[in-house]
């Protein structure tokens, strides 16, 4: 807790006093560009990545970046009603589904059900991502953790497309070229991050 105290003083004596005129303005509304959904994972740091400032990115974060599907509901869901404000509210340009290497997330859909006996609302978000476990097994029956771990990570950034397109007013925007949806593969150690084409198939390296 010593390092966040010294860090909140360190940032109002050094960052904020740089930057004063901009939380000035940020004070009285946001205009973030940039609906950024990516892993609750403490290695990746979207403003960071992206070379982005405050009130640049409106950011969604939560384990294994997954975006649930459209549907209406009496329930509190944090990451629909999120999404929603972000584009009905925000009415942001782009979406970014960001996933990354050595994901716990994705890993977890493999542990036995012993590994969940704690983490009983763990296991019922991941079964979101489970399309995406079937998908790979089919794909790769044989295959090593290294393999599977791979593919698992980037199929789910592209799955997760496939759920952002279920809300009617994504899809009615990105028919419309209003709004432009990526899906981008961290590489946390070599800095690396790629993105999906969906007319080739694959994550191409941005350069």
């Amino acid at each position: 807790m010593k390092k966040l105290i010294e860090g909140a003083v360190a940032f109002r004596q050094n960052d904020f006093e740089t930057h004063e005129k901009l939380f000035l303005e940020l004070g009285k509304e946001q205009k973030p560009h940039t609906l950024f959904i990516g892993c609750s994972d403490s290695r990746l740091v979207p403003n960071m990545i992206t070379a982005t400032g405050p009130g640049e990115l409106f950011i969604i974060r939560n384990v294994a970046n997954i975006v649930p599907p459209y549907r209406n509901s009496g329930e509190y869901l944090a990451a629909v009603s999120a999404i929603e404000f972000a584009i009905q509210a925000l009415e942001v340009e782009n979406i970014v589904v960001c996933g990354h290497s050595n994901c716990g997330g994705c890993a977890a859909l493999y542990k036995p059900e012993t590994y969940f006996e704690h983490l009983p609302h763990t296991r019922k978000w991941l079964e979101l991502a489970n399309p995406v476990k079937e998908k790979v097994i089919n794909i790769l029956p044989d295959g090593n953790h290294a393999s599977r771990e791979w593919l698992t990570e980037q199929m789910n950034v592209v799955e997760q497309i496939r759920h952002l397109l279920t809300y009617p007013y994504i899809a009615e925007k990105y028919e419309k070229r209003l709004l432009t949806i990526s899906g981008w593969y961290y590489i946390i150690e070599t800095g690396e991050i790629f993105s999906y084409s969906a007319e080739k198939g694959f994550f191409e390296l941005i350069n």
